[in-house]
């Protein structure tokens, strides 16, 4: 069984008075992986497993799980996952094993411990990777789905600047000495993408993005992952058409940032004209990957997950 911390750890930078549990998994073979587990007195809807970016945490998810987890009409169990590597969770030794496989691996171990035989998944980025991966190899387990700002198609010049952002943010560029710091660093790499983003936002990021270690500041993942970005999969990231279309059964919702490099409007109308049902949402001012913390767009995903319900017990 999975390991829990005796009470419920408050998130950094959010509201302390929502709170989530810090439990612990270690799947076969791998390092000990931290998930948060929000979880409701009562749940009477499917779970929400929720899978971040590349090189991003749980924490990305907060207000959105807080928020799926309290829903009056329907609280429902909110699980968000530190991959190895990033968050809580712990290093890989071998930085090799960064690959989605592993992850893939590791995400089944997690749902394996909390006994989840189906659930609705929200992956962001790398995460919706993961999700249509999930799909193709474990179709039962997929209730729904939602595709946070990717498809089957990744734009080359979108991954090239995640991977460059990605190493600034590793430690390419200057280390923040504070939250504040942290915050101006986003900014410059980011303002084109979220040039709406209010100061209290960029500083929210940060702490996201950043953790205290030492009196100091570091990334709140191993810059090991970046590697993933690196040789043939950059300059020829492979389509993954197959495993889009194994979700072909189950609800699906799309999120694109209107001004995202990394999924092209043209690859969005390529998976409508695959299949006609298919929820779109498009988020004004914001690039890769739209942050899921606007109200509106938490209670749009929060309708499609209500969906979801429907659809499994069809």
């Amino acid at each position: 069984m999975p390991s829990e911390t005796a009470a419920p750890v408050a998130d950094r930078g959010t509201d302390p008075n929502q709170s989530f549990a810090s439990v612990f998994v270690t799947p076969p073979g791998g390092p000990t992986l931290h998930v948060r587990s929000y979880r409701p007195r009562s749940a009477s809807a499917l779970p929400v497993v929720c899978l971040p970016g590349l090189a991003r945490t749980a924490a990305d998810f907060h207000h959105l799980a807080t928020a799926l987890a309290a829903d009056g009409a329907k609280p429902r169990h909110v699980l968000a996952l530190d991959y190895r590597g990033h968050g809580q969770s712990k290093y890989d030794r071998n930085a090799s094993n960064y690959t989605l496989f592993a992850t893939l691996a590791d995400l089944l171990a997690v749902l394996s411990e909390f006994k989840i035989a189906s659930a609705t998944f929200i992956g962001t980025s790398y995460g919706g990777l993961l999700a249509m991966m999930l799909a193709a190899s474990r179709p039962a387990a997929i209730a729904g789905v939602v595709l946070n700002d990717i498809g089957p198609v990744i734009e080359q010049e979108g991954l090239l600047k995640l991977k460059l952002r990605i190493e600034g943010l590793a430690g390419k560029l200057a280390t923040p000495r504070n939250f504040e710091e942290g915050a101006e660093i986003l900014r410059w790499l980011l303002h084109a993408d979220f040039p709406k983003l209010a100061p209290q936002d960029w500083i929210a990021f940060a702490r996201r993005t950043w953790r205290e270690h030492g009196g100091k500041l570091v990334p709140d993942f191993d810059p090991k992952v970046a590697r993933l970005l690196n040789g043939a999969y950059l300059e020829r990231p492979p389509p993954m058409w197959t495993e889009f279309d194994a979700l072909a059964r189950v609800p699906l919702m799309v999120i694109r940032g209107a001004n995202s490099d990394l999924l092209a409007s043209s690859t969005l109308n390529a998976m409508l004209a695959r299949r006609s049902e298919l929820t779109v949402a498009v988020v004004p001012d914001q690039g890769h990957a739209p942050l899921l913390t606007e109200p509106k767009l938490i209670r749009r995903i929060a309708d499609f997950v209500a969906s979801c319900d429907v659809a499994a017990r069809l």
